[in-house]
């Protein structure tokens, strides 16, 4: 009977609006919530037999559908943490329900207000652990990039800081052009510098790391040759028990001559190559491995190196890399998702790098508590892409994605569905009040 379908109809929207309604209170619940991505209730019509012109009309009714707005884009704010990060685009953090990589469940996630638990795992105010690909000594990342288990979870604490021995050191030193030859010039062997006993007009030590971040010192002296323009030069670690004694007697490492044009500018050609290219064997009582050292004096015909003029002999500047073991001080992420820890020796290090995943439908994806997803059929399957890549975002370090509710929006939506229940709620009172006038007739 169709006084009954009213009525029918009458209840499934005061369904239909309450479930509208329960959408709205759960994006307004949640309009402070990293990453929250609102929904909405969509209507579609319910018909139970399609009405003719001799059979009347059949109500049918009204249900409401949520849908997921997962590919709205919150505002990004800045944040004063380094493991704070959003999504400037499409994509999701991968992450997981635990930390051990063999148990727990994979899920996705925009929520990105991670930070280290008490063993250096980062994870977010859900509990959920973020997964990155780990970064291998060659600064690579796996290349079966298609499954979640190459995955690990992303622990500050397994960062763990090394010692770098040198192998680079580049010198800028004037030596003084109308320095007075040596009168016992002639007397002079190689190794007699580094034995003390012949004084170089010219001396500079530096301090150069071993494979341990042991310090080293290495000298450098420079003696007048009698002939123009050349320096005799050795270079030789001080003490010399230091170094192998048969490969390098009284400390000596190398020798050689130090040539310059007639404009003061270096002569790196006829400058000696066992100068610029050291090899040293340390004493087997220190337990470390021996060292290869590029020496840069300057550029050929050149003043950015060693020049001489007639000014004073001086050290102007030296770099030498390499670095002592170092404690971590701290991490950052950049907006293509490598982790890179930071040392208090000045080094960094490469850790980890973020996938993205991807997602054919990601307003099909399943939610989840912790403002998480999991991925279903609706959704199709993910894909794990570099930031920047494949259609993935690029990640905004230190910031955190607010919530895309709009309380504005949220509260005229409110009023209209209150409205619209309401409506439904009357539809019910007048099928009341004509049953009961139907009822009467019989009196």
């Amino acid at each position: 009977m169709s006084i009954l379908g009213a009525m029918f109809s009458g209840v499934s929207g005061l369904n239909a609006q309450s479930q509208a309604m329960s959408s709205i209170a759960n994006n307004i619940a949640n309009v402070n919530t990293v990453g929250f991505k609102s929904t909405r209730a969509a209507f579609t019509t319910l018909v139970g037999q399609a009405g003719t012109a001799s059979r009347g009309f059949n109500a049918g009714g009204v249900q409401a559908q949520p849908i997921n707005l997962n590919n709205s884009q919150g505002l990004l704010q800045q944040s004063t943490s380094a493991t704070d990060i959003a999504i400037s685009g499409n994509g999701f953090f991968v992450v997981n329900t635990t930390p051990d990589d063999a148990t727990g469940e994979f899920l996705f996630t925009r929520a990105g207000q991670f930070s280290p638990d008490q063993n250096g795992n980062l994870r977010n105010s859900a509990g959920h652990y973020l997964r990155g690909w780990p970064i291998d000594a060659n600064g690579d990342i796996p290349t079966n990039r298609t499954v979640l288990d190459v995955t690990q979870t992303v622990n500050v604490n397994s960062i763990t800081g090394s010692a770098t021995a040198t192998d680079a050191i580049s010198l800028q030193a004037n030596l003084q052009s109308t320095q007075t030859v040596n009168a016992g010039i002639g007397a002079y062997a190689a190794g007699d510098m580094a034995a003390g006993t012949f004084d170089p007009d010219f001396e500079t030590t530096l301090q150069l790391f071993d494979s341990q971040g042991g310090t080293r010192s290495l000298t450098i002296g420079f003696l007048k040759s009698a002939t123009a323009n050349q320096w005799l030069t050795e270079i030789y670690v001080e003490p010399a028990a230091q170094v192998d004694a048969a490969t390098h007697p009284n400390g000596l490492i190398s020798s050689g001559t130090m040539a310059f044009n007639t404009d003061g500018t270096l002569d790196l050609t006829s400058t000696s190559a066992a100068l610029q290219n050291l090899n040293i064997t340390w004493d087997a009582s220190l337990g470390v491995d021996n060292s290869t050292v590029a020496v840069d004096f300057g550029s050929d015909g050149a003043t950015d190196g060693m020049t001489q003029f007639n000014g004073i002999s001086q050290i102007i500047s030296n770099s030498i890399n390499g670095a002592v073991f170092g404690s971590l001080t701290g991490v950052e992420i950049d907006e293509n998702g490598i982790v890179t820890a930071f040392f208090d020796n000045g080094t960094r290090q490469k850790a980890f790098q973020l996938p993205i995943a991807t997602f054919t439908n990601n307003s099909g994806l399943s939610s989840v508590n912790g403002n998480a997803f999991q991925q279903n059929n609706d959704s199709g399957n993910f894909s794990l892409n570099v930031a920047g890549v494949g259609g993935a975002g690029f990640i905004a370090p230190s910031s955190l994605e607010s919530s895309t509710v709009d309380l504005a929006e949220e509260f005229t939506n409110m009023i209209q569905t209150q409205r619209a229940f309401s409506a439904n709620g009357k539809i019910i009172t007048s099928v009341d009040e004509m049953l009961e006038e139907l009822v009467r007739l019989k009196r």
